[in-house]
């Protein structure tokens, strides 16, 4: 089965002005670039002369990034510390256009730095404390979801395990006279909390250590994918499989396999983030999720592309699009 270039086309023309409400960990990535021309006479380990630095929005901030440039609106709940990496983040969504809610809490800030030589990832040092919301910030943080939440039929919950995302937040999200469509891109931890989801967003690794199930073969993927769409009675399970593309399973239909359109790969990162801000706001328009899911994968093919967190934009996509042939999509039974 392949997809109608025209209808997917048609699709992307959908987006411009969808909402979605995003749930999740932000964070700051932090990116010193330089290169490197010596070995340090300290210890066997390349010197980095670094050249230029860059900040970007990152974990639930890049979902957000990602939502923005296909043209949606995006709104963020998140927590920052009260620190300057907090400020810094605040001032980043100001200036892209995206509506957010900051709750400050002693947590400080993550901050992720990367040293890169050559488009080559060094190194990366993590400045962070992962705990969960005192009863007083989880208070403040609840109020702002219930008044937001019933303005989206679309929500993300992007779960990086640094303590946004509990068991308590996500039955507050469950709430409300009209259901909504919640997504969740998960952390293995959190496993247990995760239960009748419209959509969860692992990628092999994490599909993987959930189900204690190899994913080498094809037979090893529908053998993980049917244990987790069932033991979570989720709607639906994209599993994300690196260069082999995209596994969907749905309850009752048989699986579906979307190759890959990366032409290249220099980095993987922020390309989940990707993936699931493209399908929630393609859901948000109401296109079907098999066509949101080709759409999201044409996405993720051009992040991977690009060195850094990096966030796709519509023109960009049509492009990619007019560029390329989709793919075959093939059932996995």
């Amino acid at each position: 089965m392949v997809l109608g270039k025209g209808d997917v086309l048609k699709g992307l023309e959908r987006l411009k002005g969808q909402r979605v409400l995003i749930v999740g960990d932000c964070m700051l990535d932090q990116y010193q670039w330089g290169r490197v021309d010596r070995i340090s006479p300290e210890a066997p380990v390349p010197v980095v002369q670094v050249e230029r630095e860059t900040w970007t929005l990152g974990g639930a901030g890049n979902v957000a990034r990602s939502i923005k440039a296909l043209g949606g609106e995006p709104c963020l709940v998140s927590l920052v510390g009260a620190d300057p990496a907090g400020k810094k983040i605040a001032d980043m969504l100001t200036r892209e256009g995206i509506d957010h809610t900051l709750i400050t809490s002693l947590r400080p800030t993550t901050i992720k730095n990367r040293i890169i030589a050559g488009n080559q990832q060094m190194l990366r040092v993590d400045q962070e404390k992962k705990r969960a919301m005192s009863p007083g910030t989880w208070k403040r943080f609840s109020s702002v979801l219930r008044s937001l939440q019933t303005a989206y039929e679309v929500v993300i919950v992007s779960d990086y395990g640094k303590g946004v995302i509990s068991g308590e937040l996500l039955a507050t999200l469950e709430q409300g006279e009209v259901p909504r469509k919640i997504l969740v891109d998960p952390k293995i931890e959190h496993y247990c909390l995760y239960q009748g989801h419209y959509l969860m967003t692992p990628n092999a690794r994490e599909a993987g250590e959930s189900a204690r199930g190899a994913m080498d073969s094809v037979q090893d993927i529908l053998k993980v994918g049917r244990t987790i769409l069932n033991d979570k009675q989720l709607n639906n399970l994209l599993i994300t499989l690196g260069s082999r593309g995209m596994a969907l399973f749905r309850q009752d239909q048989a699986t579906l396999h979307i190759p890959t359109v990366a032409q290249k790969v220099y980095d993987v990162t922020g390309a989940g983030d990707t993936v699931i801000g493209a399908i929630a706001l393609c859901l948000s328009s109401h296109l079907d999720l098999l066509t949101s899911c080709v759409i999201a994968n044409c996405a993720a093919g051009i992040v991977v592309g690009q060195v850094g967190t990096a966030a796709v934009s519509l023109r960009e996509m049509a492009h990619s699009l007019e560029a390329i042939s989709l793919p075959s999509i093939t059932s996995w039974g």
